[in-house]
């Protein structure tokens, strides 16, 4: 009886002790890297003026949440990025979580080459909120990478002489 009591109180103290372990807190850390490339397009050059890099944590649909990377800011000739060929945007350390959406924060020196002619690259919307992409992608390794395609020949609109629209495909590979 009493080898029952024991063993008995023996299992509820393993029990306890496997619930709280698997109850700590993750503290796992992921360094996130968001790297940029294309698909061909007929152009000479296709400018494209990023600002910033951010995440968002939350799948919420409000503007709250969003972290910013530390982003390589410039002016990235997207054609200069095909072929396998891509480059570091931007990169944070964040807890193991999931990255719900990324936006890129665009300037205003987004240009387009067209048969050695250089024309301004005016972006009807997402100028002042930003480009956004659903990611939904757990961070668990220690070092995560994020490819963004960002599709100059479908994100193009020539819409009469001169003037052309950024329209943006973004597609996480």
């Amino acid at each position: 009886m009493k080898t029952t009591k024991i063993f008995s109180l023996a299992l509820v103290f393993l029990a306890v002790i496997a619930l709280t372990s698997s109850c700590k807190k993750d503290n796992t850390q992921s360094t996130l890297q968001v790297r940029l490339t294309d698909a061909p397009a007929l152009y000479d050059e296709v400018n494209i003026d990023i600002k910033e890099v951010k995440v968002k944590f939350s799948d919420d649909s409000t503007n709250d949440g969003w972290v910013s990377l530390s982003t390589n800011a410039k002016i990235y000739n997207l054609l200069g990025l095909q072929g396998g060929i891509d480059t570091l945007l931007a990169t944070g350390t964040f807890p193991s979580n999931v990255v719900q959406q990324i936006r890129f924060i665009l300037g205003t020196d987004n240009t387009i080459m067209d048969n050695g002619i250089v024309y301004p690259l005016t972006i009807p919307s997402g100028s002042e909120s930003g480009l956004k992409i659903k990611v939904n992608k757990k961070l668990s390794a220690a070092l995560e990478t994020l490819l963004i395609d960002f599709d100059a020949a479908l994100s193009i609109n020539n819409e009469g002489p001169g003037d052309y629209k950024l329209r943006p495909v973004l597609k996480v590979k």
